[in-house]
């Protein structure tokens, strides 16, 4: 409310107003979301690296050094699990940036460089529908990561897995689909 409206209550309009300035910067608390999801994000990028490089040097090992341990059967789970640590990573880096766009400022850098760039989201409908791809994806990794390490009991497990693929295939082409759209 402005002075004008009301001339004989100067006091309720700078109470008024600080009430504003209080409420207007109450929009800061969401930092207290968005530094510790980015530290997550650096904390899960550092593991899932050291999980590579672990990874790596186990190969090094087994073909050029004294490897005794054979590496087949865990090389590709280990890496499935470092590929799923990136995801959430990213799901962090995501939902941490997309709220402080959202409450505190545009990210120029982003704004800049293209405007479909993962961390510009203008709603928050955008910032859900932006996470749930990537945690989709995550979801997916880890099924992967799951049928690697299954072993087939009865010709029904097979049967099992097969409609399971199915289904997870027709979701990611609905996904993609509702996506174009």
């Amino acid at each position: 409310m402005s002075q004008e409206k009301h001339p004989g209550r100067p006091e309720s309009n700078r109470t008024e107003k600080r009430f504003e300035f209080i409420l207007w910067n109450s929009r800061l608390l969401v930092m207290l979301a968005v530094v510790p999801s980015l530290l997550g994000a650096t904390v899960l990028f550092l593991i899932g690296t050291a999980d590579m490089v672990r990874v790596a040097a186990d190969a090094a090992m087994y073909y050029f050094g004294s490897g005794t341990e054979d590496i087949h059967d865990t090389v590709v789970p280990k890496i499935i699990i470092a590929v799923d640590i990136y995801l959430i990573a990213i799901v962090l880096l995501i939902f941490g940036s997309g709220v402080y766009r959202l409450f505190v400022s545009p990210i120029d850098q982003a704004e800049e460089k293209s405007p479909n760039h993962p961390f510009n989201v203008s709603s928050f409908d955008e910032l859900k529908d932006k996470i749930a791809r990537v945690v989709i994806l995550a979801v997916i990794i880890e099924f992967f990561r799951a049928v690697v390490d299954i072993s087939f009991q009865t010709p029904l497990d097979a049967i099992y897995l097969a409609v399971s693929v199915l289904a997870l295939a027709g979701g990611l082409y609905l996904m993609s689909h509702a996506h174009r759209k």
